[in-house]
């Protein structure tokens, strides 16, 4: 699967990593409906880091379409909620 993080560009992912992501994916839902920020921010770094640890960057010129878009490290709480809609970040 192919995840763009904005701001920073595009990493491929196998499939079999979702199952972790979606766990952290889930983790950011329940402290985004809380308010709670300081987990907002600790889950997103956490979640942003898997991706980049687990996955391949694409080259810069490479545009592939992205089945995931997750936002940039320094989103604000506000700007998330707007990205999930309720649907959370890695579709379920």
């Amino acid at each position: 699967m192919i995840v763009r993080i904005m701001g920073e560009g595009q990493v491929e992912l196998a499939d079999s990593h979702f199952t972790e992501l979606n766990k952290l994916d889930d983790v950011l839902l329940k402290e985004m409906e809380s308010g709670d920020e300081e987990g907002f921010r600790r889950t997103l770094g956490e979640l942003l880091d898997a991706v980049r640890r687990l996955g391949e960057p694409l080259p810069d010129e490479a545009l592939e379409p992205s089945e995931l878009i997750l936002p940039a490290p320094d989103a604000s709480l506000a700007e998330v909620r707007e990205m999930l809609r309720d649907d959370g970040l890695i579709p379920g």
